[in-house]
């Protein structure tokens, strides 16, 4: 589940969500936001990951970091030292190839299915064709509703992520 503030019905109430990725890069706020999530995930038994920012993750004690697909300067290597898992996302080949460079233990594949912001979506067949050539655990985000969660099974992925699916089943 994406975050980018402390929400109590999403961080509380819902048991489906394994991990929160924390992706708010604007907000003045951003510290005591982020140690309020990570209270309340080590409350519920859930992992935390800072988007973009090590010191922070380290500083919070999170899982892990996570690497927007924008991101493609930097190289993470020692964070084992740190205890801390690599997550990115991508949306082709060229930024899959990127992120296992990035040393990514697991990449967010988006958008699989349409959203109103883009023009473009991978679609079943492409996702399922780039997840097999690519040997590395890929989630899917984009585009996952109600109506179409169900061909999830359908394709080859280690999970799924997603923003407004959880929110609605919350209620938010």
């Amino acid at each position: 589940m994406f975050l980018d503030k402390y929400e109590k019905q999403i961080l509380e109430n819902n048991n489906t969500i394994f991990g929160i990725i924390y992706r708010n890069y604007e907000s003045k706020r951003r510290e005591v936001e982020l140690f309020k999530i990570a209270k309340a995930c080590r409350k519920n038994g859930k992992k935390l990951f800072v988007s973009n920012d090590v010191n922070l993750a380290v500083k919070i004690k999170a899982e892990g970091i996570y690497i927007p697909a924008f991101n493609k300067n930097k190289r993470y290597y020692n964070l084992e030292n740190k205890n801390l898992i690599i997550l990115g996302s991508a949306h082709n080949q060229i930024e899959i190839k990127k992120k296992i460079e990035q040393n990514c233990s697991v990449i967010f594949l988006s958008p699989l299915f349409y959203i109103k912001k883009k023009n473009k979506f991978l679609g079943m067949h492409k996702f399922n064709y780039l997840t097999h050539a690519n040997k590395i655990k890929i989630f899917a985000l984009g585009g996952i509703t109600q109506n179409n969660v169900n061909k999830l099974n359908l394709i080859n992925i280690s999970g799924f992520g997603g923003i407004s699916l959880f929110k609605k089943k919350t209620g938010l």
